[in-house]
């Protein structure tokens, strides 16, 4: 049986995963064909392919998903703002699969975690780490076209805005994130 603490954050996870393929379904039907609409077409496809598999842990544990009300990337864009044009999104991306990333991992090495979440962790980071090397390619290509100090200030923008948002929600959850980390502290 999955705990409420533990069903709340993959939840959280699953209802993140879902908010991310949608975003980038929108993103994805405005480009026109090209090397970052191909590999946006695969990034979308993968987070929806990583809800469903939220899904079915979840499933697998015996449970159902919780209906949440916001996602993170609501908080997100409030911090910092809507995007103004494609090197933002890919900054914002950036930044944002990188927290994905280390949260998946720090969530990965917690005591006594169930066989299933391990398993969806696991697969799910593989996506991850090629989200983080084509956002990176396709950021350094509109480097050329708005400039490195353009890039650097998005990546500076969203990375505060994602400090701010991950310490409010870690705070606002805080015993929740503890309890399921097995941590005395915060998760950084």
């Amino acid at each position: 049986m999955i705990d409420a603490n533990t069903l709340w954050l993959l939840s959280f996870y699953r209802s993140s995963e879902i908010s991310g393929a949608l975003f980038f379904g929108r993103i994805a039907r405005t480009l026109s064909a090209s090397p970052i609409a191909h590999d946006l077409s695969r990034h979308f496809a993968d987070e929806s392919q990583h809800a469903w598999l939220w899904t079915d842990c979840i499933q697998q544990l015996g449970a159902r998903p919780l209906l949440l009300e916001a996602a993170y990337q609501d908080r997100y864009l409030a911090a910092a703002g809507l995007p103004a044009n494609l090197m933002e999104v890919l900054a914002l991306t950036q930044i944002f699969e990188q927290r994905v990333i280390r949260q998946y991992a720090q969530h990965s090495r917690a005591r006594g975690l169930a066989p299933a979440i391990r398993a969806t962790l696991t697969r799910i980071m593989q996506d991850e780490k090629w989200h983080i090397r084509w956002v990176r390619r396709a950021l350094a290509d509109q480097a050329h076209r708005h400039g490195e100090d353009a890039v650097d200030a998005a990546l500076r923008r969203f990375a505060e805005a994602d400090a701010a948002v991950f310490s409010s929600t870690v705070n606002e959850h805080a015993e929740r994130v503890r309890d399921i980390y097995n941590l005395t502290g915060r998760p950084s």
